[in-house]
């Protein structure tokens, strides 16, 4: 009969690299999330003029 005990491991096999760390800085641009739509807005904006006034 086979035994009902649970196997206990590492567990390196089950996670071969999908562990992420998320405190880790990885550089890169920081930039507010309200700038973004701001000039995104900007330029929707001057686009439309450029076709009313020429």
């Amino acid at each position: 009969m086979p035994s009902l005990k649970k196997q206990s491991g590492s567990g390196l096999a089950g996670s071969a690299g999908l562990i992420r760390y998320f405190d880790v800085d990885e550089g890169g641009p920081k930039l507010d999330p309200k700038l973004i739509i701001a000039i995104i807005s900007a330029l929707i904006l001057l686009e439309l003029l450029s076709k009313v006034l020429v």
